[in-house]
């Protein structure tokens, strides 16, 4: 299948994450204590991260300076499975740091002046565009889509590739013939102003086969050249606590343009990309695709039914130190044999419910058991590798027996979250966690998700393809 090529600015966007429970003595502000840093790509960069979770192919053109903030952010992008196609800079890396307590944002730091060189485009990027099944244009403002080899080269393709321009105010105008742009609300009047209807006057304007108006959790409006005005719904998806929705609008211009390339129009490919960004913001938005600074990640533990056994970093000291600080001490089990949108909202809603997670993975003698002998498809080291990488995860346990409780007897959580349509009294673990002080916390699953599921429909997909 052919590439999806991303096109725009990128930075490197940081999350310092900690607890504000004072007041500076020299002035009357909040003191941070910071507890972990998260590092990811941000604008063109996050909508390529975000397109290769789904996509077998994808390029990302985009501005990337040759400093360390720069060196990072290459580094996070080839790891996602992207591949960057570099344009020359000048200046240095873009770096927005946030400073955050408890998923508030207290402060936001800005550094770096970086702008693409006015040069011609190089063979490589050219034939990237040129190959492409579609072509997301992500401005942020801050040069790529202004450059006039990349506003020639684009103009040259919309005829034959879909474009979808998601625009910024600070931005270049999209090259006329784009199949969809995609302004939010702010930007429509931004550009559009009061006059008459913004999405009718907007796809005038810019000459675009269809505007789509996001409006978050209103869902989206899209004014086709055919088709007239057709108002797409948000659907109705379980949220718990504040959905953090940054990024919301990259996993939307993305999705759009995933469906224009496999031939879907203009109001089938809003209404797929409405929902991808819905179930983007329920399984935890940008953070969840968040990469520890260090580089390291959360602390991987092999552990046996007791703490005495165990080797590595120690999640039990962890929990100690927390709890000795006052800190809540959440933790999670199960097998995670294949990591799906149901997990990573199961783990991020286990996270928001106090200060610390510790994942608790069955062994892949564990999973034998109580799976069969087709199971375990990923080893209990791997499923750790990837649990431990994200970033609402603070540490991960490999455990031997059946259940957790010889685990739980060390850890002593403050809350052990399952997930399912079990009762608390259905858990054999949950005397342990209660015995010691804790609390037992079921949050429902998102509906369609399962690992057995996804297992057993790829072996059937495999059994069809053999016999074929």
């Amino acid at each position: 299948m052919k590439p999806l090529v991303i096109i725009g600015d990128s930075i490197l966007d940081v999350d310092v994450e900690g607890t504000a429970t004072r007041l500076s003595p020299e002035a009357p502000v909040p003191v941070v204590d910071a507890e972990r840093t998260v590092q990811r790509p941000g604008g063109a960069g996050l909508a390529a991260v975000l397109a290769a979770r789904t996509e077998t192919e994808v390029v990302l053109v985009t501005g990337i300076a040759d400093d360390e903030p720069g060196r990072r952010l290459h580094g996070l992008l080839t790891d996602a499975g992207v591949r960057v196609l570099p344009l020359p800079m000048t200046g240095t890396t873009v770096t927005k740091t946030r400073i955050r307590a408890r998923g508030q944002s207290m402060l936001r730091l800005d550094r770096g002046d970086g702008r693409p060189a006015d040069r011609e485009l190089a063979a490589e990027v050219t034939d990237a565009l040129s190959a492409a099944r579609a072509i997301c244009v992500a401005d942020y403002g801050a040069g790529v889509t202004s450059l006039p080899a990349v506003r020639a080269a684009l103009t040259q393709l919309t005829a034959r590739i879909p474009v979808v321009w998601d625009p910024h105010p600070r931005g270049a105008t999209p090259v006329p013939d784009c199949a969809l742009v995609t302004p939010n609300q702010e930007e429509a009047r931004h550009f559009g102003g009061d006059e008459g209807d913004a999405g009718e006057v907007l796809r005038q304007k810019w000459l675009a086969g269809a505007v789509c108006i996001t409006r978050g959790a209103r869902g989206a409006r899209v004014y086709a050249a055919q088709g007239g005005v057709r108002h797409i719904g948000v659907p109705d998806l379980p949220v718990a606590g504040a959905a953090d929705v940054c990024g919301a609008g990259d996993r939307f211009s993305v999705a759009a343009a995933a469906a224009l390339g496999s031939g879907a129009d203009a109001i089938a490919a809003v209404e797929a990309a409405v929902a991808d960004a819905a179930r983007f913001v329920v399984t935890g938005g940008a953070s969840a695709v968040s990469t520890p600074v260090t580089g390291r990640g959360a602390d991987i533990v092999p552990m046996s039914a007791h703490a005495e056994d165990s080797t590595g970093a120690d999640a039990i000291a962890l929990a100690e130190r927390l709890r000795r600080n006052g800190r809540t001490v959440v933790a999670t089990g199960g097998c995670f044999d294949l990591l799906h949108s149901g997990h990573i909202r199961l783990l991020r809603q286990a996270r928001d419910l106090g200060d610390a997670l510790v994942v608790l993975v069955n062994s892949d003698r564990s999973v034998r058991a109580l799976k069969g002998p087709g199971r375990p498809v990923m080893q209990d080291v791997d499923r750790a590798r990837v649990l431990a990488a994200l970033a609402c995860v603070d540490a991960v346990a490999i455990f031997d027996a059946a259940t957790p409780e010889g685990v739980l007897e060390d850890l002593r959580p403050d809350v052990w979250v399952k997930g399912g349509d079990y009762t608390a009294d259905d858990l054999p673990e949950a005397d342990v966690v209660r015995r010691h002080g804790g609390e037992v916390v079921i949050l429902p699953t998102v509906a369609g998700y399962s690992s057995s599921r996804l297992i057993a429909a790829a072996n059937s997909g495999r059994a069809n393809d053999e016999r074929h």
